[in-house]
């Protein structure tokens, strides 16, 4: 009889346990990115978000890549929509394109939080949180890193610059892009922005756009990209006009290549992002609205100044 109830009682026991773990809350999260096989960031970001997924037993993931399509973007977030995620997280490909596929999240109840480059301000009611870096600070902080080189080098006063933007309607060239030319006049006012085009965030192309650039102007100072992979394509193109040595180069988004470049003295300097620190902070944002925690709207990480003079203080990159 004793041991009949203690068989019943472990059968109860083992009954509970697996209600339990029936009962424990498991979210499925998805996630459209922008363009992964861009660079290295992007590339970064995708492995440390799925790392730090297979690593909470709480979160399922979809994971989906729009390869810098709009439509193919569009169309992904309507396909998790159906799937019914718990949370949505967005690398916009257009901070406005995507608007009217976010607010159908919206009306059908799924959070989302937007990662690393923001939608356009018309969207923010359709969403819960953007997590990742404040971009228009960086462009400010790289007009601070310049205008500091300069005033070094005794040039503040003369110096012409060029600069080369992101991708065209994206929400982070925008931004560092806006950031740098509303800062640079205020510490350096008598810097010359001569002109300013897109690289796309590709290496090749930036190299291409600083070809042109040395060819028209006789005159360069310095040149500002929206991160250090454009950089290093401009650095290139200046290494092989002979013309790198007269020219000050600063980017965002310090990338290994750039820290590699600032150690060989070729490079000024950078602001350093992490890309793991970017991705975690995401799938963290969308775990905590999803908890019912308070999260901040803007919800940034730091980014702070990296030149040859500071360098020391920091890892270099994994990307």
């Amino acid at each position: 009889m004793k041991a009949k109830t203690l068989a019943a009682l472990a059968a109860t026991t083992a009954l509970a346990a697996l209600g339990s773990a029936a009962a424990a809350q498991q979210y499925t999260i998805g996630i459209t990115q922008n363009n992964v096989g861009v660079d290295s960031y992007q590339t970064t970001y995708e492995q440390a978000f799925i790392a730090a997924a297979e690593a909470n037993d709480d979160v399922q993931v979809v994971v989906l890549d729009a390869g810098g399509d709009v439509a193919r973007q569009i169309a992904q977030i309507e396909d998790l929509i159906q799937q019914q995620v718990d949370a949505m997280i967005i690398w916009p490909t257009n901070g406005e394109a995507v608007i009217p596929a976010v607010r159908k999240a919206f009306q059908e109840d799924i959070p989302v939080v937007i990662t690393n480059s923001n939608i356009a301000e018309q969207g923010f009611d359709f969403i819960r949180s953007f997590s990742g870096p404040d971009n228009i600070t960086q462009g400010q902080r790289a007009a601070e890193i310049m205008c500091d080189r300069f005033t070094e080098m005794g040039i503040e006063d003369e110096a012409q610059i060029v600069q080369i933007s992101g991708q065209p309607g994206y929400t982070t060239a925008i931004e560092r892009a806006q950031g740098f030319e509303e800062r640079l006049p205020e510490v350096c006012p008598n810097v010359t922005l001569v002109e300013t085009q897109p690289g796309d965030w590709n290496r090749e192309k930036s190299q291409q756009v600083m070809e042109a650039f040395l060819v028209k102007y006789d005159d360069i100072d310095g040149v500002y990209s929206g991160d250090d992979n454009m950089g290093v394509g401009a650095l290139n193109a200046a290494r092989a006009a002979d013309r790198a040595g007269d020219i000050v180069f600063v980017g965002a988004t310090n990338f290994a290549v750039g820290y590699e470049a600032m150690e060989a003295g070729d490079y000024w300097g950078s602001i350093y992002q992490s890309p793991v620190d970017d991705a975690e902070a995401a799938l963290q944002t969308a775990l905590d609205i999803l908890n019912g925690e308070d999260v901040p709207f803007l919800n940034y990480f730091d980014t702070p100044k990296i030149t040859q003079d500071n360098m020391g203080e920091f890892t270099k990159p994994v990307f």
